[in-house]
């Protein structure tokens, strides 16, 4: 996609962090992008900062439900009639030791965070076909670094990687490329933190953003099908 202006992206959990640095990179690029979000009034929030309406939409969808990101879809493609970047950024993260996790927190990440995925795809991949686009999911390095208190994210992330693997090797056969992105510490509100100053050593949602930009601009030959990244220096604290 050497072009990218016009192109049509899908951003789940977009009204925020991640997937609001990515929408910016997009909407500088010259694509018209969708993001969702469970509740409409913080997707309509961002969309507002984000563009216009010929460049944004706003979805209220819960990647949980897969009805929701089949409408979510359908409205993509009845506003702009294509689908050409899909990013699977929602997701959430509860901590605890095993003996102390709740079920509740447990099914919440593997609902969120892996079935969402799935969900995304199913949703989109008819209209992939149709583009041969790219289809991209957010992990993290949680998803090859496992560590205490993270069973529950590790679980998800580790089958973030591992699904968007074997997918990559189901869809080339369409042309449509595949990539896990996976962040270390990034600047966002994950997890109830609120970036300030403190977090300038850690990767900005921007930077991620440059980095979805360049995959997509990348000759169609090559797919960079997992990409770690990680602050270039540690906290300094």
């Amino acid at each position: 996609m050497k072009d990218l202006k016009d192109k049509v992206a899908y951003i789940t959990g977009g009204s925020k962090g991640i997937g609001y640095g990515v929408a910016e990179k997009l909407i500088e690029a010259g694509m018209r992008v969708a993001i969702s979000g469970r509740t409409l009034k913080s997707v309509e929030k961002a969309a507002e900062q984000l563009g216009n309406d010929s460049q944004i939409l706003a979805i209220e969808s819960d990647v949980t439900e897969h009805g929701d990101e089949k409408k979510a879809v359908q409205k993509i493609l009845d506003k702009w009639g294509q689908l050409d970047v899909v990013l699977a950024n929602a997701g959430v993260g509860n901590f605890a030791p095993i003996d102390e996790m709740s079920d509740e927190d447990w099914h919440q990440m593997i609902n969120t965070n892996l079935n969402g995925v799935f969900h995304t795809l199913k949703a989109s991949v008819e209209a992939l076909k149709e583009s041969k686009g790219y289809y991209m999911t957010l992990a993290s390095l949680a998803g090859c670094n496992f560590f205490a208190t993270g069973a529950g994210y590790n679980a998800t992330k580790f089958g973030v990687v591992g699904f968007s693997q074997a997918v990559m090797l189901d869809l080339r056969k369409y042309d449509i490329k595949v990539s896990t992105i996976m962040p270390g510490s990034v600047a966002t509100h994950f997890d109830g933190n609120e970036p300030d100053a403190s977090d300038e050593w850690k990767i900005q949602p921007e930077d991620i953003g440059e980095i979805v930009v360049d995959l997509l601009k990348l000759n169609s030959r090559t797919l960079p099908s997992k990409i770690e990244v990680r602050p270039s220096r540690p906290d300094k604290k």
